[in-house]
């Protein structure tokens, strides 16, 4: 039923079509978010900001599954979570440098998502988010019981290292910069795909795949080159997150952190460029802030969806996008 309310609020932004003035106007917001992300730190706490990002590359990467590909995993937390794991353990026990964990942790990430995928996209709709969540769920226990992984108390301390072995990471500036860098071209690459031939197979497929078949198209080839990127991706802020707060626990890779991203891409947007990051900045802002309530945070995320799907099914981002009749 989630499955069918989500594909049914069809994002109106991403059926508008696209001129040249809209393409001049995500260009000037692309540059916009170039200088938000160099003057932040200016004003906000770092670690705040690296948390920020680190979800909104994950909220991206999930929208460019469900928002563009048209499928709905309630099992993203697997990617995220193991590459969290793998970066965290190949910086601290085989003493890789940064960058080499975090690739390493995508690279993990790539892999669990061409096995889950081969496996998810032989079913459709709810059946396919069935397949993911349980898929997801084998990783969690697996994470859970292996001993690499370090069970509940998960890979503590885990040391960020010097970049390219010059430059250190200890000072959560110069952190910050790093994933300021891998967040803005994450977004562009998923740009890119969007609006590549490959993305305009996918928009197709999303809106009738029965005549994308017709046309002779191989539907699951692209089904499943969309999971991977997507779960590589989602790997990429797992592997990230891990170096930014020297920790992979079971949190990273727990069912709730899908619903999380799910919810994040919702409440800004789905099928919208921007969307997501705004989502992710709400989502986790509520979860910074509110943190004094306790479990409340929880409800009150509840509460912040079910007034989204009430007043605004496109998302803040997606209103706008009508308002203004602009694809953003």
């Amino acid at each position: 039923m989630a499955d069918t309310a989500a594909l049914d609020a069809a994002p109106i932004a991403a059926a508008l079509p696209e001129s040249r003035d809209d393409k001049a106007l995500q260009r000037k917001i692309f540059v916009g978010i170039a200088v938000l992300l160099v003057a932040a730190p200016m004003v906000l706490y770092p670690v705040y900001l690296m948390k920020v990002l680190c979800f909104a590359l994950f909220a991206l990467a999930f929208n460019l599954l469900l928002g563009y590909g048209g499928l709905l995993s309630f099992g993203h937390a697997a990617y995220f979570g193991m590459a969290s794991y793998l970066s965290a353990y190949g910086a601290k026990v085989w003493g890789f440098s940064p960058e080499v964990a975090i690739l390493l942790g995508t690279l993990t990430a790539a892999l669990l998502g061409l096995v889950f995928g081969a496996l998810a996209i032989r079913r459709q709709g709810i059946y396919f988010s069935m397949i993911t969540l349980a898929l997801a769920q084998m990783a969690f226990f697996f994470a859970l019981q292996a001993k690499f992984t370090g069970g509940e108390d998960g890979i503590q301390a885990v040391p960020r290292g010097n970049l390219f072995g010059a430059i250190s990471l200890a000072d959560d500036r110069t952190m910050y910069a790093l994933v300021a860098v891998i967040f803005f071209f994450g977004m562009l690459a998923i740009y890119r795909i969007i609006h590549s031939p490959f993305g305009q197979v996918l928009k197709a497929i999303r809106d009738n795949e029965s005549r994308a078949v017709s046309l002779g198209y191989r539907v699951n080839q692209y089904k499943l080159a969309v999971f991977v990127l997507s779960a590589t991706l989602a790997g990429l802020a797992g592997a990230t997150k891990a170096i930014v707060f020297q920790l992979a626990s079971l949190t990273d890779v727990h069912w709730s952190m899908s619903g999380e991203v799910v919810l994040m891409t919702l409440v800004g947007g789905m099928g919208t460029v921007f969307g997501p990051i705004v989502g992710a900045l709400v989502i986790v802002t509520m979860e910074t802030y509110l943190a004094q309530f306790g479990a409340w945070v929880t409800v009150i995320q509840g509460c912040v969806f079910v007034l989204c799907v009430l007043l605004f099914r496109e998302g803040v981002v997606g209103l706008i996008a009508r308002k203004l009749r602009r694809p953003l």
